[in-house]
C-alpha cells in the first residue's frame, strides 16, 4: 500500500480500478482471471510474447535496411530485453501463482524494472526505462488486439490517473464511468478543478510524479476530501474507507431533506442561496437541492473543444434550457470569459500572440475586442430573456470605461433586434463581476452605474496575491482566508449598501461552508454555490444567527495570517455544523 498526497479540489471518496493516461494508451480490462483459467491465460501470454518478438524483429530488419544497422540496434536492444529469462519468469509466476491477467502481470513487472533503472542514478540506465515502457505498450496492444479506449468510450467504472487534464477533457468526462481522477499537475481554483466540482466527480490534483509507479488495473482509493490517493490499499484501509463513504452518503441523504426549507438564519434573516453552473444539464442538480435560482451561469462550455464559434441559435438553446427550469427565479448569465487555460481552437491565435495571456485579452476585454462574437451572445441572451428573469453579468471588468462600453453594446444589440422585429426583452438588469483590485478600489463609483455586484473570489485572490492558481509551486499561497481578501469583500459590500444594490459571492469561497459565517458577518446576503454543496451551505445558514456571524467576522478581522483565519473558521464550523467537518 502506498499513499500520495495532493490538493483536494472536488470532494467525495472513490474506490476503483485505475486507468492510467499519458504513458498508457491502452487500458487493462481486468486484474485477475479465474483460477481455472490460469493455464489458458499463460498460453495467451506466450502467444502475445511470440507476436511482440516477431514484431520487434521485423522493425529491426526494416530500420537496418532503410536507416542503417545502428538504428536497427535500437530494436535489437528491445528484443534482448524482451527475451530476458528472468523477466519472462516473473511475469509467468504472477499469472500462475496470483491469477493475474496477462496485461496486469506484464505491466507490473515491466514498470517495476523501469522504476529500478530510473532510481539507479545512472543517466544511461535511466534512459533505458523508456524501452521498458515501450515494451509494455507493445504487450498491451498485442493482448488487447489493438483495441484502444478513449475517455469518451469507457464502458466500465474507473479512476482516471493522468499528468493533467485540460478543461475540455474534464468537461467530457462521464460521471457514470469516471469515479474520480487524480493528476500529477494542477492546483486548487483551476478551471479543471471547478469543472470536477460541477460534474460532482471526486478529484485530487498536484500530486506530483506518480504515473511511472502505477499500472492500469491497480486498486485506488481517491479521497477528494483530504487530497489523498491510496494505491493498492490493504483490507483494513479499504474497509475503513468503505465505511466512511457509507457515512457520507447518510449525511448527504439527511441534508437533502433541507432542500424544501426556506433559506433563513435561526433569527429569521433571509440568506439567498443560488447555484453556479457550467452546463445546462446541471440545472437539475440545482432544482433538486432547493436553489433559489442561478447566480452564475458560465458560458465558456459552448466554446471549449470547438473549432468554430457557436451560432446564435446554439447560444439561445443553451440559455433557454436553463430558463425553462427556472422561469420565475433569477438566472445570471455571465458573458464570455475565456481565460488563459480555456481558449477554444478557433481562438487559439489570439492567446498565442500574447506573452502573458492572464494579463491580456480576458473577460470583457476579449468581448469588446471581438464585437461580432460578443453581439452574437448578447442577441441570444436578450431573446432568451423572454422566458424568465435574466440578468447579464460582465466578467473581469477593470475600469468604468470597459463597463460603459459593454453596456452600450447591449443597447446596440437591442436596437438591432428591434429593427429586425425579433422579439426580445429590454429591461434586463446588468451587473459585473468584481475580480480585480481596481474594481474593488472603484467599487463606490461602479455601484452608481451597475444593477448588482458579484464577487468572484477565485480571480480576486489570484490577482491580489499575485498567485497563479494553476501553478503548484505557489498554489499554497492561494487562500480564501487571506486578510487582504476579507478587507476587499467588506469594501465592496459597503459600496453596494450605500447605493442599495445587491452583492453576491460566487467564487469557490462561497461554496466552502467554513467561510459562510464570515461572508454573512461581512454583510453578504447572497451566495452562489457549486450545486452539490448547496445543502451544506444551507445547513450552516439554518444553524447560525446574525449575531454569531458578526462576532466571527469581527474576530477574523483581528487576525493577520491566512492560516490563523482558516484554523479559526474551521473550529467555528465544528461548533455550528459538526457533520460537515471531515
Amino acid at each position: 500500500m502506498e499513499q500520495k498526497r495532493g490538493i483536494a479540489v472536488s470532494p467525495g471518496v472513490a474506490i476503483g480500478s485505475a486507468m492510467v493516461l499519458g504513458r498508457e494508451d491502452l487500458r487493462i480490462p481486468q486484474r485477475f482471471v479465474r483460477v481455472g483459467s490460469v493455464d489458458a491465460e499463460l498460453a495467451r501470454f506466450r502467444e502475445a510474447f511470440a507476436t511482440v518478438c516477431a514484431e520487434i524483429s521485423a522493425h529491426e530488419k526494416v530500420a537496418s535496411e532503410r536507416l542503417g544497422k545502428q538504428y536497427g540496434a535500437i530494436f535489437n536492444a528491445h528484443l534482448q530485453l524482451m527475451q530476458d529469462a528472468r523477466l519472462i519468469a516473473e511475469i509467468e509466476e504472477l499469472i500462475h501463482k496470483n491469477s493475474f491477467s496477462s496485461e496486469f502481470a506484464c505491466s507490473r513487472v515491466l514498470r517495476k524494472y523501469a522504476k529500478t533503472l530510473q532510481n539507479l542514478g545512472d543517466q544511461y540506465l535511466a534512459s533505458r526505462a523508456a524501452d521498458l515502457f515501450d515494451l509494455e505498450k507493445r504487450f498491451l496492444r498485442s493482448l488487447a488486439g489493438e483495441r484502444r479506449e478513449e475517455l469518451q468510450q469507457l464502458n466500465s467504472p474507473v479512476i482516471i490517473l493522468a499528468h493533467n487534464l485540460t478543461p475540455s477533457e474534464t468537461a467530457n468526462l462521464d460521471p457514470k464511468f469516471v469515479l474520480g481522477f487524480a493528476t500529477e499537475a494542477g492546483a486548487k481554483g483551476s478551471h479543471t478543478a471547478i469543472l470536477a466540482g460541477a460534474l460532482e466527480i471526486p478529484a485530487v490534483v498536484g500530486v506530483g510524479d506518480f504515473l511511472g509507479d502505477l499500472s492500469g488495473g491497480d486498486m485506488i482509493i481517491l479521497d477528494g476530501n483530504a487530497g489523498l490517493m491510496i494505491v493498492n490499499p490493504d483490507e483494513d484501509t479499504l474497509t475503513r474507507y468503505r465505511n466512511t463513504a457509507q457515512r457520507a452518503e447518510t449525511v448527504a441523504n439527511r441534508l437533502k431533506l433541507l432542500s424544501h426549507l426556506p433559506s433563513q438564519m435561526k433569527d429569521g434573516v433571509p440568506i439567498h442561496i443560488y447555484g453556479n453552473i457550467e452546463f445546462p444539464t446541471e440545472v437539475t442538480h440545482c432544482t433538486d437541492r432547493g436553489a433559489e435560482g442561478i447566480g452564475l451561469y458560465r458560458t465558456e462550455f459552448l466554446y471549449l473543444g470547438e473549432d468554430d464559434d457557436p451560432s446564435e441559435e446554439i447560444h439561445y438553446e443553451a440559455y433557454a434550457r436553463v430558463l425553462r427550469a427556472f422561469p420565475k427565479l433569477p438566472v445570471v448569465i455571465r458573458t464570455l470569459d475565456l481565460g488563459a487555460e480555456k481558449f477554444p481552437a478557433s481562438m487559439q491565435k489570439v492567446i498565442d500572440e500574447s506573452p502573458n495571456p492572464c494579463l491580456g485579452l480576458r473577460g470583457v476585454r476579449l468581448a469588446l475586442a471581438s464585437p461580432p462574437l460578443f453581439k452574437k451572445q448578447l442577441r441570444a441572451v436578450l431573446r432568451a430573456a423572454l422566458l424568465g428573469d435574466v440578468r447579464i453579468m460582465f466578467p473581469m471588468v477593470a475600469t468604468l470605461r470597459e463597463f460603459r462600453q459593454a453596456r452600450m453594446m447591449v443597447q446596440d444589440v437591442a436596437e438591432d433586434l428591434e429593427e429586425e422585429k425579433i422579439p426580445f426583452r429590454q429591461d434586463i438588469p446588468i451587473g459585473m463581476m468584481v475580480e480585480l483590485p481596481s474594481a474593488v478600489q472603484m467599487a463606490d463609483h461602479f455601484a452608481r452605474e451597475v444593477d448588482f455586484f458579484s464577487i468572484g473570489t477565485n480571480d480576486l485572490i489570484q490577482y491580489t496575491l499575485g498567485v497563479d492558481r494553476s501553478n503548484p509551486a505557489v498554489s499554497g499561497l492561494y487562500s480564501s482566508g487571506d486578510p487582504a481578501l476579507c478587507r476587499m469583500i467588506q469594501t465592496v459590500v459597503q459600496a453596494a449598501e450605500q447605493e442599495g444594490i445587491p452583492v453576491s459571492v460566487c467564487g469557490q469561497m462561497s461554496s466552502d461552508p467554513m467561510y459562510t459565517p464570515l461572508l454573512i458577518g461581512l454583510g453578504v446576503r447572497e451566495l452562489s454555490v457549486t450545486p452539490h454543496l448547496l445543502p451544506e451551505i444551507k445547513q450552516v445558514v439554518l444553524s447560525l444567527t446574525l449575531e454569531q456571524a458578526r462576532e466571527i467576522a469581527g474576530h477574523v478581522q483581528t487576525l493577520d495570517m491566512a492560516r490563523d483565519v482558516e484554523s479559526y473558521l474551521r473550529g467555528e464550523l465544528k461548533k455550528i455544523a459538526p457533520d460537515l467537518v471531515v
